[in-house]
This record gives structure tokens, C-alpha cells and sequence, in this order.
């Protein structure tokens, strides 16, 4: 069920090459757990291109909206995905300086020859979901029932006065 598009990430680089198309929400199946429905897509574009320091990288583009599950009341809350990232490729993680391994404002990626593109994307949605969604203001989903469970300490509450 799993879609796979597949490149030599340095070549690609390397000859600029750029990729665009739609994925369907379904056949992210690392995402599923955290959604309320896995209808609809998202829609991706990969460009390659070389930095300043003539090192090869690959910028994603992911937008579209997912229905993620309200950790509070579990129903379905629209959350807009705007994934921009600018990935460099590198040949061997050991040629990367400590300052460079330091640094927050890049992002690093081993180069390969099979690079599998979906399995990117799945990534970097996974990063840009929120840890516990919620609603701005929800009710627990026991909240609505209109009937409330006594309390297990209510009967101690009645023996706390005949000792």
C-alpha cells in the first residue's frame, strides 16, 4: 500500500533535479496513530540544488491538512501542514566538523544512492505534528454523558465522622 519513489540523492542533487506530486494521507502509515481520519493528501515538491560551499542538497516542500486526533476529546482537529526544509546531503557523516555538528540552523542527510523520497516526507511530518493536539477548548469525551459516577471516597466521607 506503501508508495515509493526512489533517487540517487547526490545525482539528483548534483543535476538539479526536482520532483512534485501528491501523496495520499493513507499511505503514510507511521502518521496513522496520531489521526482521526487518513482521508485526503498532501501535496510535496524535492528540488536539488548545491549550497555555497558547492555542497549537493535537497529542499522538501510539504503542505496540506491533516485530521489529527484531540488528545483531549478525540475527535478530529484540523492541523495545516507547511513543511519547508533545506537538507544537506552528506557522503560521510565523519567529515562533518564539530561546529557543523553544533549547529541548529542546518539539517544533515546521509547521501545515498537508493534514497527512498516518501519515507523523507513520512519523516518530516512526524516532526512537524504537535506532541499531544487539543482543541483551544474541548470537553472530555465523559464530559457529555450527563450522568456522573460517584465519588470512591464518598462512602469513607460517611464513616469519617462516627469513629
Amino acid at each position: 500500500m506503501s508508495q515509493q519513489i526512489v533517487i540517487d540523492s547526490l545525482a539528483f542533487a548534483r543535476e538539479k533535479g526536482s520532483l512534485q506530486g501528491e501523496l495520499q494521507v493513507a499511505s503514510l502509515g507511521r502518521v496513522l496513530d496520531a489521526l482521526a481520519d487518513s482521508a485526503g493528501s498532501l501535496a510535496y515538491r524535492v528540488e536539488g540544488r548545491k549550497s555555497a560551499r558547492d555542497r549537493a542538497q535537497l529542499l522538501l516542500q510539504v503542505s496540506g491538512v491533516l485530521l489529527l486526533q484531540c488528545q483531549r476529546c478525540l475527535d478530529g482537529i484540523e492541523f495545516k501542514v507547511e513543511i519547508n526544509s533545506l537538507l544537506e546531503l552528506v557522503e560521510d557523516e565523519n567529515d562533518l566538523t564539530q561546529e557543523e555538528l553544533e549547529d541548529d540552523s542546518r539539517d544533515f542527510l546521509p547521501a545515498r544512492k537508493e534514497f527512498d523520497v516518501v519515507a523523507l516526507i513520512e519523516d518530516e511530518v512526524i516532526l512537524a505534528l504537535p506532541s499531544a493536539p487539543r482543541h483551544e477548548s474541548c470537553a472530555t469525551p465523559e464530559a457529555g454523558r450527563g450522568e456522573a459516577k460517584p465519588s470512591p471516597f464518598a462512602a469513607l466521607a460517611g464513616l469519617k465522622g462516627k469513629a
